[in-house]
């Protein structure tokens, strides 16, 4: 694996998972693997869990750790071909990415979608630019419309709780009173679709996801529904696709509340967090037992890990 960019990197999903499992029990099994080798972590957007869990992640590994927040430490970036740069965008990237590749032996970006322009975000042109340009690996720690560490995480987490082969999942969308993009959500199905449950995605009309992503996945606007029987549900906002980027509502409805986790089969709450309380769901919900957002944050480390030691071993 050259670089993890999306879930289609991943060539053995069931693998991968066992691995990472391995990882998680003896953490610092293979500490020199990345002895004297350096990891440059790229932000352009704020972090908590992908930060601190992609360095420990790191540290278990024997790496040294560069960080770099583009938003008020980096010069802003060029993407365009033959720009004239008398605006402005401060240093072009085939310059940047090849400097820092030769300060690091691994790039991990993060860069959100701007939420401006549809074509634009899902050209993915910052992941892209930098392996384009990079000579090094490159890791997505969140681009314009995937997020494949957290959907590592999820399928981790998952496999670790299930109690059935062929367990009920739950994607739903919930309020949020700013747009956020489709990343996460977008990975989540696409993982979904490659592991063995029954899974529903349940939002209001109008915020459906790229029909290129869901697929065949069965959508339920009825969000009560799609609860039922369910043994995870996992909760996101996400803004419009079609009406690219906008709120088109705020419904306190869909948010996740006690009663409604009464219809599933005593599932699992989930969330990539961070997570608006009281916006999004109950505080009743997210500190209850079945709540396992901590543990799901926890995994973060041992997917960051795992992708970066098969990235280590072909270095």
């Amino acid at each position: 694996m050259n670089n993890y960019f999306s879930i289609q990197d991943i060539d053995c999903l069931n693998e991968w998972i066992e691995e990472a499992i391995k990882i998680k029990n003896k953490p610092l099994v293979d500490k020199t693997l990345g002895e004297d080798k350096t990891i440059g972590l790229l932000f352009f957007n704020p972090s908590l869990r992908t930060r601190l869990s992609t360095q420990k992640a790191a540290f278990n590994l024997g790496m040294n750790v560069i960080v770099m927040n583009f938003t008020d430490q980096g010069w802003s970036l060029e993407y365009g071909d033959g720009t004239v740069m008398d605006q402005g965008n401060s240093e072009h990237i085939k310059e940047a990415a090849q400097v820092v590749s030769q300060y690091c032996d691994v790039l991990a970006i993060r860069a959100f979608a701007k939420l401006e322009n549809r074509e634009d975000d899902y050209s993915e042109n910052v992941l892209k630019s930098f392996i384009k340009y990079a000579s090094v690996p490159v890791i997505n720690m969140e681009s314009a419309t995937s997020h494949p560490l957290q959907a590592l995480t999820d399928a981790i987490t998952i496999t670790e709780h299930k109690i059935i082969d062929k367990p009920k999942v739950v994607l739903s969308w919930a309020p949020h009173p700013k747009a956020l993009p489709q990343a996460v959500a977008n990975s989540f199905v696409e993982m979904m679709q490659r592991m063995d449950a029954d899974f529903v995605i349940t939002h209001p009309k109008g915020y459906e996801l790229a029909s290129q992503i869901t697929k065949e996945v069965p959508i339920d606007y009825n969000q009560e529904n799609a609860l039922k029987d369910a043994d995870f549900v996992y909760v996101k906002n996400w803004s419009s696709y079609e009406d690219y980027g906008a709120i088109l509502h705020q419904d306190p409805a869909w948010r996740i509340t006690e009663k409604k986790m009464k219809l599933t089969n005593d599932a699992k709450f989930m969330h990539c967090l961070p997570v608006r309380r009281n916006v999004v769901v109950d505080d009743a919900v997210i500190d209850s037992q079945n709540s396992i957002v901590i543990e799901q944050a926890n995994n973060r480390t041992y997917a960051a890990q795992l992708v970066l030691k098969k990235i280590l071993e072909k270095v």
